[in-house]
């Protein structure tokens, strides 16, 4: 059963004091059923939608004869009263929700239509929600990301609205990785938004030195083409907003938003050192390694393959000369990476004797890719399930795995 009360409702406006008094003239000359609509009258010509509300409630009351005031819970009600008492909570509530959202009024519209368990009508209403220049989108976005009613919506009007600084934020912020869906379409807008500004910016500059590029001329040709553009520690947008993005693009499969983040670190390469925000390995190199990730994942042999196969062979070259270097040093962050770099180039043979080699003894729970158990699964390859659990010391799972192979 319903509970009648929204939660966190707004402040009510205030009610003109006349009313008080045509109320009670109106219960003292008709009754009861008078007063009431009195009341709902003044209150919507008020837009007082959080009493209004309570008042058509208090209108299904006097029908039905039971106690004027909500003191409790509707099950107190007598019994015969549960079913029409819940019908006219859903009822006020639609009403008075739908004239919220007419209004434009999502955040307090969305209190009354989530008491009801009703999401479409506030998510129909933001899909087709416009925003001007002076509105204040930021209710919209609260219930369409953080509410997730809306999630694309809210990221489009952070973006959109307040810009690439915020919308990164947004999204280092959140655990996209349960919806890659969702997570591809921010990351995707990001480099697309970053790669205009770029290409923007470049061709301002070129334009404030009285030359210009063609127009076909991608990002890596212009800086190609006009080293001064870089020189003397010049940049033309947020290197950390650069550093960010192209971070998050290594997680795209193929595409057009591949290409822009191969731009991107075409450009970032050509920065002055101090300028290139080199992380730890496996990508301690900088842009020059996001490069080489990048261009493995576009040349990898499943739709749309746009890359060159070459650079899917030099790329894991790259990788595994790092993953075999930190494993000496102890460290199988690099391997981790590798290895999903090679599931991802569709080479699970290699991702196996990969984790073989990296990963025999490491716990599963702890890697960032799938472990040895997990691809010999796959594989079919008993054997080394068989190998990694005696690797630690897991007698339990070696007699498994010798049994599963034996079957």
């Amino acid at each position: 059963m319903y509970d009648d009360s929204p939660d966190d409702a707004p402040p009510t406006p205030q009610l003109d004091p006349a009313t008080f008094g045509r109320v009670r003239d109106a219960l003292e000359a008709d009754g009861a059923p008078a007063a009431v609509q009195t009341l709902i009258d003044h209150l919507r010509a008020a837009d007082d939608f959080q009493n209004l509300f309570y008042a058509l409630l208090l209108k299904k009351r006097v029908e039905l004869g039971v106690s004027p005031f909500p003191t409790g819970p509707s099950t107190e009600l007598p019994p015969e009263t549960h079913e029409p008492y819940e019908a006219a909570i859903r009822a006020a509530g639609r009403e008075v929700g739908g004239e919220l959202l007419a209004r434009r009024r999502f955040q307090q519209a969305w209190m009354f239509y989530r008491m009801l368990g009703e999401v479409e009508p506030v998510k129909a209403a933001l899909e087709a929600f416009e925003p001007g220049p002076d509105d204040d989108v930021y209710p919209v976005i609260e219930i369409a990301w953080q509410g997730g009613l809306l999630p694309k919506k809210g990221f489009d009007l952070v973006l959109d609205r307040n810009g690439v600084c915020s919308a990164i934020t947004m999204v280092s912020g959140s655990d996209l990785n349960t919806n890659p869906e969702l997570r591809d379409y921010c990351v995707g807008r990001l480099i697309r938004a970053l790669h205009a500004q770029l290409d923007e910016r470049l061709r301002g500059d070129l334009a404030a030195r009285g030359a210009s590029a063609p127009a076909e001329f991608t990002v890596r040709q212009i800086v190609e083409a006009h080293p001064e553009l870089l020189a003397d520690d010049a940049y033309h947008i947020d290197t950390s907003h650069l550093s960010s993005v192209v971070q998050m693009s290594t997680q795209l499969a193929a595409g057009p938003e591949n290409e822009m983040a191969q731009q991107l670190c075409h450009y970032g390469r050509r920065l002055s050192i101090g300028l290139q925000n080199r992380g730890e390995a496996p990508f301690d190199d900088g842009y020059d390694d996001y490069l080489a990730y990048l261009k493995v994942v576009a040349g990898a042999p499943a739709p749309p393959r746009i890359g060159n196969p070459a650079d899917v062979e030099a790329g894991l070259a790259v990788f595994r000369a790092k993953a075999e270097r930190e494993y000496e040093e102890g460290s199988t962050y690099s391997a981790q990476v590798y290895i999903n770099l090679l599931l991802r180039a569709n080479r699970p043979a290699e991702a196996l004797a990969a984790a073989k080699q990296f990963l025999l003894a490491e716990d599963e729970r702890n890697l960032i890719c799938p472990g040895v158990n997990d691809l010999a699964k796959r594989a079919g390859d008993y054997g080394a399930i068989a190998e990694a659990a005696k690797a630690r010391n897991d007698p339990v799972g070696y007699l498994a795995g010798l049994l599963a192979g034996r079957k």
